[in-house]
């Protein structure tokens, strides 16, 4: 690896020279933004190291570290800031920019004092964070050390002493015997000048974190411990990886990615450095690298897939005062998301705004709304996009909305049936590539939007002489009959502002009633009425009608294939409603109904799509375990996506496979209409498996306290199991004391799961605390069929989601038939 002791530092060649770098190094004033009222003058310069930035008052003044190259996603330029956008009278766009981090970090919004200097900052700060992208596995260590290197020369002399290596210990996570570590720096030390510079600190690094067990694993299929042979790793591929059949081909493969010796590649054998460099490849890693492209049929309805869907997605903190932000639809697109929800309610100047009704949530524009879903929708994912809209607003207003759904989404926004597409079942996301789709109320069905599409040019002048018709709203239909209001659950009552309450539909074989207006002579509709802003809907004595905000016709018209209708029983689902109509359900609704009558959700599941939406009580923004509704077969499990925790790990596990495309196929027996699967009860011929994963070791674990240079870590390995009730469970290794660095566990934890095709399992590491909840270290998520068996490294992520590299554990997977079948 390159020299450790240069200074400056900077990671890639080219780099040091570097314009925009050398005046990053300087240093510049620059104002950093909060709001719109707080704005301060801060002096920002880049690091030696040439990763890291650090911010003081002024310049020379005391300096803290602000951020890491690594935790940077991307930058922005000032006209794509809403916060910098609201100071556009204040200051030039052109002079601000904003740094996006990985996961849920705040955004840091800057200032520059000229164009010239924000430039630099930009362009530098790009070149830095594409280069960290885009190194390889061997580069992300040498940086690693690097950074170690760095931090441990605590008077940057560029060499260390045995005092500043034994401090770089603590902050490394390892408590280590001082004659050993003596030891081990004194063989390092080949200059023998009591200081250790460059290789001299690779090679102590390299004796600090030998690993016994990936050597015993190599002695024990190479003949002569020094190699292996193409056929000694076809043999260690087929017995203990399980490749089976690819194994030869596999073999060759991995030892032109993963020799590091020419030699060795032109030999085909595989030395135990290209052995460990496989081990902790994304090829030896316990996720299918199989898995991690689009590789399912996309073909399939869109019912038969779950779907990456967020809640309220415009607040980025609680329910109640939190933010709204176009920040928040960034993020979720951005992480894959295909439903987002958009609640729109009247605001000043005749501009419909979004927030949570009737809370303090500030107010977003719906046009600015439009806008960002315009220009990210398709960034990580080009499968369809759902807009979940929950409409609160007058009938100018709604005009408006429609209005700017049509000039700002264009040619995105869907806006017609699919051509040649049977009317039983909805398109494919393969057919609606590139689309977005409107959920909401719609006034007529889609039979009757495809026969005006038909008649269109053919009755132009039939048309216009019967006038339009005139149908009352569905907000304004008839109460329901009693035996079709839907049943609210013992001692549950409503949930406030969670989803508003959806009207019953009639059924479409019945006559509808029509009578005339007095005022205007038109058919009016007892089910359905369309009412213009001059229409008096007092002056209609309809009984049992409530009056309740109008729907207008231009925005039902844009909603094709996701018409929300009220859920009032599987049986009345069945008699009344269409493929093309899609149902919400509180999480407290959909798990009683689970509970009740599972197999019929299950089959409900199969041809109509089912929304479920966090409780109202969840005001802190909390979520549930998606896992308990995937297992009915629910496609849109909305989160808050802004919480991170167990619930996000899941559903993040979920959808990282498939490209990340935000659609993950169902199992067969969750796409069958006739499926007599019940996820409470399930039955054969579901065959059970037993998997056993001998936890083996740990690597490089980070600290749950930075702050806090002397403490060390006691891990322990927790392994968790969510799907059918049965098979949630979990168990979890004894702790290693005082160690992070290398921890060594060797233990196995055997389970038996039944439904193996609904199981997400979740590998987390805590430090062992004596209170019941240990700490956070960090975890990795995946489903069981994206699982791999054999010797695998777990590269674990933190709370947001991001890699905490090189930390990683070591496990081995085995899979078995559960002949036994202890759980059925």
């Amino acid at each position: 690896m390159a020299s450790l002791q240069d200074t400056p530092a900077f990671p890639g060649p080219g780099l040091s020279t570097d314009q925009d770098l050398l005046l990053m190094q300087e240093g510049m004033m620059m104002r950093k933004v909060r709001s719109k009222n707080w704005k301060k003058l801060r002096h920002f310069r880049l690091q030696n190291d040439g990763m890291t930035v650090w911010h003081a008052r002024q310049a020379g003044g005391r300096a803290k570290p602000t951020f890491s190259i690594s935790d940077v996603e991307r930058i922005r330029l000032g006209h794509d800031s809403e916060l910098l956008r609201n100071l556009a009278e204040e200051f030039p766009l052109e002079q601000g920019f904003t740094i996006v981090f990985h996961g849920r970090r705040p955004n840091l919004d800057l200032i520059a004092n000229s164009v010239e200097e924000a430039q630099s900052w930009m362009q530098g700060l790009q070149l830095l964070v594409d280069f960290v992208t885009n190194m390889d596995q061997q580069e992300r260590l040498d940086q690693w050390l690097r950074d170690w290197f760095q931090r441990g020369d605590k008077n940057q002399d560029g060499r260390m002493s045995f005092q500043e290596v034994q401090r770089l210990l603590h902050l490394m996570n390892v408590e280590m015997d001082r004659e050993y570590a003596l030891s081990l720096f004194q063989a390092a030390d080949v200059s023998q000048s009591d200081t250790l510079e460059g290789e001299e600190f690779v090679q102590f690094y390299k004796a600090l974190t030998k690993r016994t067990e990936v050597q015993e694993l190599f002695e024990n299929f190479s003949s002569d411990g020094q190699k292996l042979t193409l056929l000694e790793f076809v043999d260690f591929l087929r017995e203990e990886q399980k490749e089976q059949d690819r194994a030869p081909d596999l073999a060759l493969e991995l030892i032109n990615r993963y020799e590091p010796s020419d030699s060795g590649r032109l030999r085909h054998v595989l030395s135990v450095d290209g052995f460990l460099s496989y081990l902790c490849s994304k090829d030896g890693s316990i996720f299918n690298p199989a898995c991690l492209p689009i590789y399912q049929d996309m073909t399939q309805p869109m019912n038969h897939y779950f779907i990456n869907s967020s809640h309220n997605t415009y607040l980025v903190a609680d329910q109640l005062c939190g933010q709204s932000s176009i920040e928040g639809y960034i993020r979720a697109l951005k992480r894959g998301c295909r439903c987002v929800e958009v609640d729109v309610w009247d605001g000043p100047s005749g501009e419909p705004v979004v927030y949570h009704g009737h809370t303090l949530t500030s107010r977003i524009l719906f046009k600015d709304v439009l806008a960002t879903v315009a220009q990210y929708a398709f960034q990580t994912s080009d499968y369809p996009l759902i807009l979940s809209l929950e409409n609160h607003c007058t009938w100018e207003q709604q005009e408006t909305m429609a209005r700017y759904l049509t000039e700002i989404l264009g040619e995105q926004l869907l806006s017609t049936t699919v051509n040649g597409m049977p009317l039983n079942q909805l398109p494919s996301p393969e057919q609606l590539r590139g689309k977005i789709l409107l959920k909401g109320k719609k006034l007529t069905t889609l039979e009757e939007d495809i026969e005006e599409e038909e008649n269109e040019e053919l009755q132009p002048e039939l048309e216009r002489e019967q006038g339009s018709e005139v149908e009352l709203d569905p907000f304004l239909e008839p109460e329901p009959e009693p035996e079709l209001e839907p049943e609210l659950e013992p001692g549950h009552e409503p949930e406030p502002e969670s989803e508003p309450q959806e009207p019953s539909s009639r059924s479409k074989d019945k006559q509808e009633k029509v009578v005339k207006c007095p005022l205007s002579g038109l058919p009016i509709c007892c089910q359905i009425m369309v009412q213009t802003p001059s229409f008096n809907p007092e002056s209609l004595l309809l009984s049992k009608q409530i009056a309740k905000p109008i729907l207008c016709p231009a925005l039902s018209a844009l909603v094709v294939y996701l018409k929300s209708v009220s859920f009032y029983s599987f049986t009345h689902s069945k008699e009344h409603y269409h493929f093309y109509e899609i149902s919400s359900f509180s999480e407290a609704k959909a798990k009683n109904l689970i509970k009740e009558a599972g197999n019929e959700f299950v089959q409900h599941n199969a041809w109509q799509l089912s929304r479920v939406y966090p409780s109202g009580l969840r005001t802190d923004s909390s979520n549930y375990n998606p896992q308990e509704l995937w297992i009915a077969g629910c496609q849109m499990v909305a989160m808050n996506m802004q919480t991170a925790g167990l619930a996000m790990d899941i559903c993040d596990g979920l959808f990282r496979q498939n490209g990340g495309c935000g659609y993950v196929l169902k199992p067969d027996f969750l796409r069958d209409t006739q499926s007599s699967f019940h996820p409470h009860r399930p039955i054969s011929p579901f065959q059970g498996k037993r998997l056993l994963v001998q936890v083996i070791s740990g690597q490089q674990l980070p600290k749950v306290d930075d702050t806090k240079e002397r403490s060390i870590v006691d891990p322990l390995v927790k392994v968790e199991i969510f799907g059918i009730r049965a098979d949630t469970t979990w168990k979890e290794t004894s702790y290693v004391e005082n160690n992070g660095f290398n921890p060594y566990w060797g233990q196995t934890l055997c389970f038996h799961v039944l439904v193996p095709e609904l199981a997400v399992l979740r590998f987390v590491v805590k430090d062992y605390n004596w209170r019941p909840r240990h700490g956070f270290i960090g975890q990795f998520t995946l489903p069981w069929t994206c699982m791999q068996q054999g010797y695998r490294h777990i590269h674990l992520l933190s709370r947001d989601g991001i890699s905490l590299h090189p930390a990683s554990i070591f496990v081995y997977i085995c899979i078995r038939e559960d002949l036994g079948q202890e759980k059925s």
